[in-house]
């Protein structure tokens, strides 16, 4: 079926065109890059100016902070808390779930299972149920 396709049905590729416009291309690029310094160069120094008056009226304004305050140095995690070993993984994918939470010290709920209210809103304002929808 490829020996069938005529040169007119193929799509022809100019690779000398190409390499022509990626050389133009560049050659703007580094033009451009040149002429900025003269156009827009005064945005770099009056930012670098900006910058060392900031740095100038914080050191100005530095107050000592008093040790009471200071923040202290963080203590190791493994001080307050402890892992201990995990279960052993088991056989089965199925095994899986809920395999950490039917250990006693590793459930979910650590505070109890989750109970609704005795009174809703609802029935404490002593409206219908079914106004609000």
């Amino acid at each position: 079926m490829a020996a069938n396709k005529t040169a007119t049905d193929m799509k022809l590729y100019n690779f000398v065109a190409a390499d022509t416009m990626w050389a133009n291309s560049i050659r703007l690029e580094t033009e451009a890059a040149k002429k900025w310094v003269n156009k827009w160069g005064f945005l770099v120094t009056q930012r670098d100016q900006i910058k060392a008056e900031q740095e100038k009226l914080r050191n100005k304004c530095r107050l000592l902070t008093p040790e009471h305050l200071k923040v202290r140095p963080a203590s190791p995690i493994s001080k307050y808390i402890k892992v201990g070993p995990s279960p052993a993984v088991p056989q089965t994918t199925q095994g899986l779930i809920g395999w950490r939470s039917a250990v006693p010290g590793l459930e979910l709920e650590r505070y109890g299972s989750p109970r609704r209210g005795k009174w809703s809103f609802l029935h404490q304002m002593k409206w219908p149920e079914d106004s609000i929808e």
